[in-house]
């Protein structure tokens, strides 16, 4: 039983892509390790972009050095 945390920094995804998201991970689980569609959970995590860092950063300041 597949239970899949993805976690976004925001500005959130749309339901839209919410959707797919959900779909996508439930079908790639399917596809590589047979799990039924029934069976398996994904949770959508969105974090603020002050609370992620990467590389030493946070995900704020990696956005706005990039924008430049």
């Amino acid at each position: 039983m597949p239970f899949v945390t993805v976690r976004v920094a925001k500005p959130s995804p749309t339901k839209e892509q919410k959707e797919q998201i959900i779909t996508g991970v439930t079908n790639l689980l399917f596809d590589v390790l047979g799990k039924p569609h029934s069976s398996t959970s994904v949770i959508i995590s969105e974090v603020d972009p002050d609370n992620w860092g990467v590389g030493g950063e946070t995900v704020t300041k990696r956005r706005a050095s990039q924008k430049g």
